[in-house]
Formats: structure tokens, sequence, C-alpha cells
């Protein structure tokens, strides 16, 4: 994301003009803009032109509309954002109070405009627009017959790519049919690797499968690499990093990222580092539950007393439409801050994530232990039950 421009007032209100350049830059606008913000940007109107004579034509022009936002749609595979609102600007093509769809547009610029610009809308900006975030990771997680290319990006984990082939059973007598539809299988996760990944971005290919099926398809690559003398596959050879997996389903790809050996390879990335703190997380729930809280009520608490070390809170939760509520979430993260704690902001988009957000979105790793909070929720449980 390219930053054209900030120009934010000290009461929190103003505007920031922003150019998205690769599509992991819609989700963070998906992440910035709010309904009730207005955003102006270029779009494409059909317009209806009447002749003097009573003809009437039709064609489509090319216009900067202004709109206050009423509706965000966001896709997640096409990384396509549409933004829906009634025209607030008068356009010579366009009446007030018109309602129009806005396209957000690779390498467009557009321009967004808050009331209130939070710290929270603000680090996202400066997390969007930093290049070094940018160190990716893809995985091809597989069994046999089924395989997902994934890319995992600092934002989001994106599935690039479903292999679905059928592969017949092993019978006594028909081997080599069994062994034609394994050899079609490999030869498609290879079409879906040259595809869908870009080897001069990412750093590292995670191969991860049950069983020696990682294996044999890796193999099966290479010889073919050898065979049609593909310089890529042959020079990134290193980049490859085989591991187990218990399926080949995207939601794997979470045990995929503890393994001490990616951890090592992807240790600077932001997927990683999520992975790894919340399965510390849930070790402390386990061995000093006291230490571990996760729901807003607790962690508030835990807040007050100054008690956080690391707050880790999902993106989710400040895309509420209640904006008193993200108002909330909002003090909390800045309220900890101030204390000293650790903040990080978990994607919705990556596993972690959506582990994060089984357990409210809200969770917090303690300084010290906090056994009260537990008995206060007892307390409160018992005055209910006394009502």
């Amino acid at each position: 994301m390219k930053l054209v421009f900030k120009n934010v007032e000290k009461d929190g209100s103003g505007s920031i003009a922003l150019i998205p350049e690769e599509s992991e830059d819609m989700w963070h606008a998906y992440n910035l803009i709010a309904e009730g913000d207005s955003v102006t940007a270029s779009t494409v109107r059909k317009v209806q032109t009447e002749s003097s004579t009573g003809s009437s034509t039709s064609n489509r022009v090319r216009t900067t509309l202004t709109i206050r936002v009423e509706n965000i749609d966001f896709d997640t595979q096409a990384c396509m954002l549409r933004l829906k609102g009634r025209n607030i600007v008068e356009n010579q093509y366009v009446k007030m109070g018109a309602y129009h769809t806005l396209d957000l547009e690779l390498n467009r610029k557009f321009t967004l405009c808050k009331i209130l610009w939070d710290s929270v809308a603000l680090e996202r900006v400066e997390m969007a627009c930093d290049p070094a975030a940018s160190a990716d990771v893809a995985a091809v997680v597989m069994q046999e017959g089924l395989a997902h290319v994934c890319l995992i990006t600092p934002s989001m984990t994106l599935v690039r790519s479903k292999i679905d082939v059928t592969i017949p059973r092993k019978r006594k007598g028909f081997v080599q049919q069994h062994e034609k539809g394994l050899n079609k299988f490999y030869d498609a996760v290879m079409q879906g690797i040259l595809r869908h990944i870009d080897f001069s971005i990412v750093k590292c290919i995670i191969f991860a499968s049950p069983g020696f099926v990682k294996d044999q398809c890796f193999d099966y690559i290479m010889q073919q690499a050898i065979k049609t003398d593909n310089k890529l596959l042959i020079d990134n050879k290193s980049k490859f990093l085989l591991v187990k997996a218990s399926s080949g389903f995207k939601h794997s790809l979470k045990e995929v990222l503890q393994e001490p050996s990616v951890i090592n390879k992807i240790s600077d990335t932001k997927a990683a580092s999520e992975v790894k703190l919340l399965e510390s997380f849930y070790t402390m729930l386990q061995l000093e539950p006291a230490k571990a809280y996760y729901g807003k009520k607790h962690v508030e608490r835990a807040n007050e007393a100054m008690a956080i070390e690391t707050l880790m809170i999902s993106d989710k939760l400040f895309r509420c439409q209640d904006i008193q509520q993200r108002k909330e979430y909002v003090a909390i993260v800045d309220s900890a801050r101030d204390n000293g704690s650790d903040v990080r902001i978990f994607s919705s988009m990556h596993v972690s994530g959506e582990q994060l957000d089984q357990l409210t979105g809200i969770a917090a790793i303690l300084r010290f232990p906090m056994p009260e909070l537990e008995d206060s929720d007892a307390e409160d449980e018992s005055d209910s039950d006394s009502d």
C-alpha cells in the first residue's frame, strides 16, 4: 500500500489517501473502512443522454465520486472490495443522494475520510504501508488425492488452489492404475505450484502431508523438473521444506506452523509469531490457569490491575457495526499499551486468528497470577442464581 497523503486533525478527524498495490492491500482497506465513512475514488458510471430528437443513448464514463459508505462487501478469494453508498458531493453525472457501488481498484488512488481516526486504524495504515512486512510463505497441504496450495501473507492465509483427483485403489494385478492416478495427482500439484507461487517473493514452500505423500510428490516434481529442464523448480529446490501434517485440509496448517523446523525457517513472518503466541497461551492455560484469561470482562479487569503482559485481540472485533463497542476495544488496546503490555492484533484470515475468534476474539497472558478473577466470576454466578 502506498500512502499519498495523511491529513489528520488533533481531534482525530481527517482524511488519508492510499493506493492499493497488491491484492492483500484490499484486506487492509476492508479493515480500515467502516460504515458511515466517506470514500472518494475513481469509478465507471453508465450515463444516459437524450438528444434534441428524443432518442437516448447510454455510454460509460469514468468519473470521481464521493460516497457515504452504507455497505461493505469483501470477496476473500478474489480480494475484491465493493462499497455501496449514497453520493454526497455534487457531480455532473450523478445526482446528490443517488446510490452507487464503488469497486476499489488496484493502483488507483482512493481517499478515506473519517470522523475519528483511532489508534488501531492509524496503526493499520502504518502496517499496510510497511514494505518490510511482505516476508511471504507458501504451503501445500496434501493427502492422497487432495491438496491445497496456500499463500501465507502477513495478514491472511489464502487458498489459491484446491486439487482434488480421484485415485483408483490398489488391487492385485491392477497396480498400474493406482500409480497412474498418483502421477496425475502429483502433476496437478506441480502445475498448481507453478501457476500460483511467485518464487521471487516466496522464501519458503512448506510441503505437508500424512505418511510419505509429500516425499513422493516432491521426488516426482524434481524428476519432472530435471526431465523438462525447468530451471525455476531446480534453482528453488532449497526453498522446499517437508513436514508432517494430519490431513490435506487447510486447518492442518496450524500444527504445521508449530513445527520447530518450520518456525526456524519462517521465524520473521507475522503468521509464525501469532501461532507461537497462541500456543504459549494454551500452555499457560493448562499449567497456570490464573495467568491466562480470555473474554472481554476478564481481560478488562486484568488490564485495570496492570497485570497484562501480552494482549491478543482479533481484528474482527474492530469491524463490528456498533461504534461504541469498537471504542471500548480500542480503549482496552490503548490502555494496555500505556501500561507497557505487548499488544498483538491477530488477523482473522489466519488459522491462528480463527482460533482466537473461538476464544471470544480477545485473550491475555498475565504478568502475575490473578485467581481472584475466577473467584469474582463464581461470585457473580452465585449472586445471579440466588436472584
